[in-house]
């Protein structure tokens, strides 16, 4: 597919200190955008000027949630070029969304075209300065103008982008963690391993909660017996349980996370003990009585590596590693980010260049 280009009648200031990025608040001057209609398949993909979107109050996706999205990053080294990093991934699981929320099938290759060409075009929004990146987020929206529950005929397909700096103010220090005992995030047979917007809404009343105790991010339980350790609101969890590196399997209810996976992978190749498993809130607080529990992080496309410095559970408070990083999240951070701005060799392939 050609895609279109729309050129915008006038560019945007760059942030003049990209120290000062935040997350998610700055966006470039274009976007990506393509549509679907039933019969003729995903068409007229085209780069577009940044604007709001014009839908009918009727569209599908505000009263039935029919829509999914992602979140992927694209970072410059210090020699100057663009990179991603596994990005194949990424579109892979927007496919897996989709499916699960009968959204049509997109085309992966064609997906990471039109990302590659936005990103031609504002490459110059990719910032430089330590620790940001141009964050990326593709989107799938229901669009028919129509009152009733059903799948749509009619979506858009739509790529924006943020440069950003970290994603905690406090960068890598570690955060507190609240675990949930009232609420449920998903359970199995539901949208819980899907990336779309339900899930998210319905960990806001947690979050809320997380931070009027001071604790910065919420840590879901399962959704049938609540004892079962899941997900934080932004991020896969990992434990460090003496030797052995562990973190919940996926069973549907929690989302497969590149970062996960990545993660995972690493600490397979420097021979380290890897489990996923179902794992207990009472084994975390167990082990952190017998003095095993030696760290706890999570791991996610915005944070990358997000060391625990204290978990909350019920009265329980714990203080994991005397609120410090630990060795092993502090080497998969190192590697993660060292091979995502291209400061590290790249054994597996994990980069793609632009």
């Amino acid at each position: 597919m050609e895609f279109k280009f729309e050129k915008a009648a006038a560019l945007k200031a760059k942030p003049a200190d990209e120290t000062q990025l935040g997350f998610g608040k700055v966006f470039t001057d274009y976007m990506f955008v393509m549509d679907y209609d039933t019969g003729e398949g995903w068409h007229d993909g085209r780069i577009v000027p940044y604007a709001p979107i014009s839908l009918s109050p009727a569209s599908m996706c505000l009263h039935y949630g029919q829509e999914v999205f992602e979140g992927m990053k694209a970072y410059r080294t210090k020699e100057g070029n663009i990179q991603l990093f596994r990005p194949e991934e990424n579109f892979k699981r927007l496919n897996q969304s989709n499916e699960r929320l009968v959204i049509p099938h997109l085309d992966e290759t064609l997906a990471l075209e039109g990302l590659k060409a936005l990103l031609e075009v504002e490459k110059d929004w990719v910032p430089s300065a330590p620790g940001t990146s141009l964050y990326i987020r593709p989107f799938i929206i229901a669009v028919d103008p129509f009152l009733g529950v059903r799948p749509g005929d009619k979506y858009m397909f739509i790529i924006i982008l943020s440069p950003s700096g970290a994603y905690y103010a406090s960068g890598l220090n570690p955060v507190s963690i609240y675990v949930e005992n009232k609420y449920v995030r998903a359970v199995r047979g539901g949208m819980g391993f899907a990336k779309t917007g339900g899930n998210y809404a319905a960990s806001l009343i947690g979050q809320d909660e997380a931070h009027k105790q001071n604790y910065s991010q919420v840590l879901w339980l399962d959704g049938v017996e609540q004892k079962y350790i899941e997900e934080v609101g932004a991020m896969n969890i990992f434990f460090v349980i003496g030797d052995e590196v562990v973190t919940p399997e996926l069973q549907g209810s929690i989302l497969p996370g590149i970062t996960r996976k990545s993660t995972i992978e690493l600490c397979k190749s420097w021979g380290m003990k890897v489990s996923e498993r179902r794992i207990s809130i009472q084994e975390i607080a167990d082990a952190y009585d017998r003095g095993e529990l030696k760290e706890v992080f999570g791991t996610g496309t915005a944070a990358v590596i997000s060391p625990v410095g204290h978990l909350k559970w019920n009265d329980k408070v714990m203080e994991i590693n005397g609120n410090k990083i630990g060795a092993i999240s502090q080497k998969l951070y190192d590697t993660m980010t060292g091979i995502q701005w291209g400061e590290l060799d790249d054994p597996f392939n994990w980069v793609v260049k632009l």
